[in-house]
């Protein structure tokens, strides 16, 4: 059965690296001329510490692919989510899915176009980054969590999670996949205000005089999420119990073992701040907006949540440097 990876950037590549090298039929679509070019003419390569290996894969363009196909993972950024899924629609099968594998909400987005029925979700958080075409560097592993959007444990849930245990051994199923979903909302608060400066992940997370900064970010994201009955989870150190309930010497156990959890990744900073000081491009800040929708529907201000998202528009507008001037400023502001 052949799956098609829609983006073969930093997710969708090293995923599909690893399950064509497992023997599965993984067909690749992705926007960028130059990438599916290099896929094609020369293999999908997988560079870094966890890895170093070359697959020969194909790949097209969103207009050049065929058919109707049962099972599509989308691994694009989340500000593409909308247009991917118009694109994509009628290549899939009528009894098909799309197993959203990014960052953000966007279940709710596809959901809205190929039908909740044929949508499924995912909870990643292995590190990665597009370096080159034909080139992605796997920096190292994370939590793999898969579920369906009603919490049933499905034949079809069991059947993908056995897939994508020939990428990660210890990917699991889950009945709570929107409880993983807005923890890394949380925990992805922390990330963007990293962002807003040039330190590394473990850095930030260490640095003193910023820590309360980013606990009162995380709890903003996780106010919304208890106001609507979510039981947030999280992994690879990250605790939103112990930040939700305000438990200090939880949190700080947390976020210490978010430090020695990123000291460990060839991938030093987040995604986020690569878009922002390397690639000069927009980030995916956009997966916030449901969650201030959120937040409003709840009489929930967000006001943390809505100053860094400003500062992150801001450096990509060029109107902002990206400097811990920036969190003095939050500092200033907010404690």
């Amino acid at each position: 059965m052949r799956i098609i990876i829609w983006g073969a950037g930093a997710i969708g590549g090293t995923i599909g690296a690893y399950l064509i090298r497992a023997g599965h039929d993984i067909h690749f679509v992705d926007i960028v001329e130059d990438h599916v070019r290099a896929i094609n003419n020369d293999g999908l390569r997988i560079t870094g510490p966890v890895d170093d290996f070359t697959v020969g894969a194909t790949a097209s363009l969103p207009d050049q692919l065929d058919g109707k196909h049962p099972i599509i993972l989308l691994c694009t950024k989340a500000q593409h989510t909308s247009a991917a899924t118009n694109a994509l629609v009628d290549c899939l099968a009528d009894d098909g899915y799309v197993m959203s594998v990014q960052n953000g909400l966007n279940e709710l987005i596809i959901s809205e176009i190929v039908g909740a029925a044929r949508t499924m979700g995912a909870f990643i958080n292995f590190s990665a980054d597009y370096h080159a075409p034909g080139e992605i560097l796997f920096g190292g592993r994370g939590a793999v969590v898969l579920g369906e959007l009603d919490g049933k444990i499905s034949d079809r849930l069991q059947s993908i999670a056995a897939i994508m245990r020939d990428f990660d051994q210890d990917a699991i199923f889950t009945d709570n996949l929107w409880g993983y979903l807005w923890g890394k909302e949380a925990y992805g608060a922390m990330l963007f205000i990293s962002a807003l400066t040039h330190q590394s992940i473990a850095e930030a997370l260490s640095d003193a005089r910023y820590r309360e900064i980013y606990i009162r970010a995380a709890q903003e994201i996780l106010r919304v999420a208890a106001a609507g009955g979510v039981d947030a989870r999280g992994s690879n150190g990250f605790d939103p119990v112990a930040f939700h309930t305000d438990d200090r010497a939880g949190i700080e156990t947390s976020l210490d073992t978010l430090v020695a959890f990123n000291s460990t990744s060839a991938k030093t900073h987040s995604g986020i701040w690569r878009d922002l000081a390397v690639r000069k491009r927009k980030t995916e800040v956009f997966m916030y907006e449901p969650i201030l929708t959120e937040g409003d529907k709840h009489g929930i201000a967000l006001p943390l949540t809505r100053r860094w998202i400003n500062m992150i528009r801001d450096i990509e507008d060029g109107k902002r440097p990206q400097a811990t001037e920036n969190l003095d400023e939050l500092k200033a502001e907010f404690l």
